[in-house]
């Protein structure tokens, strides 16, 4: 039954649970920070308005997953780039135009998203189940965290009592999305904005662990790095050769995990589909072997640096523990709550 293996899975991630249980879940609390737990955010807060939700969340994430392996990776992007602009509200899933013509998911950073079609999946059987109650903004974070236990990460508990948003933020998305191109001060300054530290930074950056990533954005440290006309001198050359092997001119997409065998030649891709969420991110940055710029930068900083080290020792005790904190500090960032927002009836569109 699912809520004995959830409740088992629970237990099993007991350490995790402790450090998020010392912050009182009522605590009234700014908001806009991802120090503390926003007002009105608790667990269960759906338990007497869709008592199902999880069960369903769960339900249809394992069906999504086995369909389509690389999920967890797309909804874990897809959650980060929602919860960075403006706070974890929805903005992203709309396709609505603000008053000026724009839209968050047409931002640049956004074109690139994946994961729309999964949220609506959920949401129009929760829909069916418990009609206008239950927001796309909670439903997208319960199904990155479903998608994470499912790519073998770890379970961590997350409050609800979201609301979503009724506007998008085009401008900041454009802004301030991490770029894959980007110094470490840069991709500190912007967590830190959001009141992450660099040992946090580092830990949410494991979601790189899983995924697909467009050779658009490596291929500039191949041939042209900064415009130079040269590749990145910090690329170990063995592994500049892998990359450009991967990453030829009419390639598409690299894996996250280069070694793996798997490939679509029918396209004239070399894909494979990292679906495990371990540490190994953290063991190719001691080796050099980062595949973005951005990546890589986490060992050119003291406390960035040893915070990869920790994370690639053993067999990730502890970035999984530090992962899960972090993953639920990002999920209570910047949310609507009470009567801010709306509940969706659709995620892409607003009510009225």
């Amino acid at each position: 039954m699912f809520s004995k293996n959830w409740a088992l899975m629970a237990v099993f991630s007991l350490l995790v649970i402790c450090l998020v249980a010392t912050m009182p879940a009522h605590a009234e609390v700014d908001p806009g920070s991802a120090s503390g737990f926003p007002f009105l955010l608790r667990y269960g807060y759906y338990d007497d308005k869709c008592e199902d939700l999880e069960d369903i969340v769960w339900s249809k994430m394992k069906t999504i997953v086995q369909l389509q392996h690389n999920a967890p990776a797309q909804l874990l992007r897809l959650m980060f780039h929602d919860c960075f602009i403006g706070g974890c509200d929805a903005s992203v899933l709309l396709a609505d135009r603000n008053e000026n013509g724009t839209v968050e998911r047409e931002a640049i950073p956004n074109r690139t998203l994946k994961g729309f079609n999964f949220i609506d999946t959920i949401k129009d059987e929760i829909e069916e189940e418990c009609p206008g109650v239950v927001s796309c903004s909670d439903i997208l974070v319960l199904a990155t965290r479903d998608g994470i236990v499912l790519a073998g990460g770890p379970y961590y508990p997350v409050l609800t009592g979201r609301r979503d948003s009724k506007e998008s933020f085009f401008d900041k998305a454009m802004a301030e999305i991490p770029r894959p191109n980007g110094n470490i001060s840069e991709t500190l300054r912007l967590f830190s904005l959001r009141g992450f530290d660099e040992r946090e930074t580092v830990a949410l950056l494991g979601a790189h662990n899983i995924g697909r990533i467009g050779c658009q954005f490596i291929r500039p440290r191949l041939s042209n790095f900064t415009g130079t006309g040269l590749p990145d001198p910090t690329i170990p050359p063995d592994f500049l050769e892998e990359l450009r092997r991967k990453c030829p001119d009419d390639n598409n997409t690299i894996s996250n995990m280069l070694n793996d065998e798997d490939t679509d030649t029918a396209r004239g891709l070399s894909v494979s589909i990292a679906t495990s969420l371990d540490n190994h991110y953290y063991k190719t940055l001691m080796r050099g072997r980062g595949l973005l710029f951005a990546d890589q930068q986490l060992m050119a900083n003291e406390k960035t640096a040893a915070a990869v080290t920790d994370y690639a020792i053993d067999d990730g005790v502890i970035f999984r523990t530090e992962f899960a904190h972090a993953m639920a500090k990002l999920s209570n960032f910047g949310v609507l709550t009470g009567s801010e927002g709306e509940v969706r009836h659709s995620c892409s569109h607003l009510n009225s």
